[in-house]
């Protein structure tokens, strides 16, 4: 058991310099492992994860940050194997994931970093579907689902093919839309167009399909809002479309949801680890301005730096 340990939040620039300081000097770290920073894991948290390698690395000399994308479940496998410091992820660790990690010895902490709003996409030229219900959804997405033509959605829409296009199953973003959709992760019909981590393939294949569908987070809606239209979705309480403010303001249920970085109590270990964790949530705005997510509260931003204190402490005690 490690004994968490908080600092003071006016300490914070001067652990910040000293970590700066090894990352340029080329140290290695408190665990003796030098080279990259090693990230892996959910493809929605990885466009987050990319702006704050890049925008730490511009004002670091010397630091250097991978981003990988192998799905918020390849993601934790790859983590609780010891072959990453940092997982991104849409959901939270199951308990098979962190026997995993308790199996290999590995500590860790999760850190929320930003918010998120899954968003039903349907094609620009679909002009019949503005709303869809939860019910409406689940008919669509249950296992054994043989919905196939927009008409048995609703009888007003067109006799139009229903192309459905989703995420593989090691997607966090699977996990999180089936839960909240069909009640149970990991719970769907298979007979989909699976484009695994590639959500870009998703708003292709929509982009292309005027009766597709697929889901994906709110970021590739608004960096594709010239290819793909998002739904609104009534859970019983209204029509409400995905946005920044629907997310923050808690109204657009069941689909926002927290994004997290995990890290591993021997990665904080090294200084330059520990400075890209609180770089993250100091840069919050900036970050995720960047990678088009929904910023943390400045409660909130207190709160991970909190976390980011305990598990430093617990990893240099």
């Amino acid at each position: 058991m490690r004994t968490p340990r908080r600092r003071r939040r006016a300490l914070l620039v001067a652990a910040t310099a000293i970590a700066v300081g090894a990352v340029a000097a080329g140290c290695g770290g408190g665990d003796g492992r030098g080279g990259p920073i090693v990230i892996d894991g959910s493809s929605t948290v990885a466009p987050l994860s990319e702006a704050a390698a890049e925008q730490f690395q511009d004002r670091n000399s010397g630091a250097r940050v991978t981003v990988g994308t192998s799905g918020t479940g390849g993601g934790f496998a790859k983590f609780c194997r010891g072959e990453t410091d940092i997982a991104d992820a849409s959901r939270a660790i199951t308990p098979e994931e962190i026997e995993a990690c308790a199996a290999a010895g590995i500590g860790f902490e999760q850190i929320t970093v930003a918010y998120d709003g899954l968003s039903v996409a349907v094609n620009l030229e679909n002009d019949w579907a503005q709303c869809l219900t939860l019910e409406q959804l689940n008919a669509i997405w249950a296992p054994g689902s043989d919905v196939s033509s927009w008409n048995q959605v609703d009888p007003s829409f067109p006799d139009e093919k229903l192309v459905l296009f989703g995420p593989g199953t090691d997607s966090g973003t699977f996990d999180f839309f089936t839960r909240a959709v069909n009640g149970e992760a990991g719970a769907q019909r298979t007979d989909y167009d699976n484009v695994g981590e590639d959500d870009n393939a998703a708003v292709t294949g929509v982009n292309g399909s005027l009766g597709g569908m697929a889901y994906f987070g709110l970021s590739f809606i608004r960096e594709n809002t010239d290819k793909v239209r998002a739904l609104e979705i009534d859970d019983g309480s209204g029509c409400t479309g995905p946005s920044a403010e629907t997310v923050q303001a808690g109204e657009y249920t069941p689909l926002a949801r927290p994004l997290f970085v995990y890290s591993a109590d021997t990665a904080l270990a090294r200084p330059d680890v520990e400075a890209l964790l609180r770089f993250y949530v100091e840069q919050n705005d900036a970050i995720s301005s960047q990678a088009l997510v929904i910023p943390l509260s400045q409660e909130q931003r207190d709160t991970a730096i909190e976390q980011i204190d305990a598990l430093a402490g617990g990893a240099t005690e």
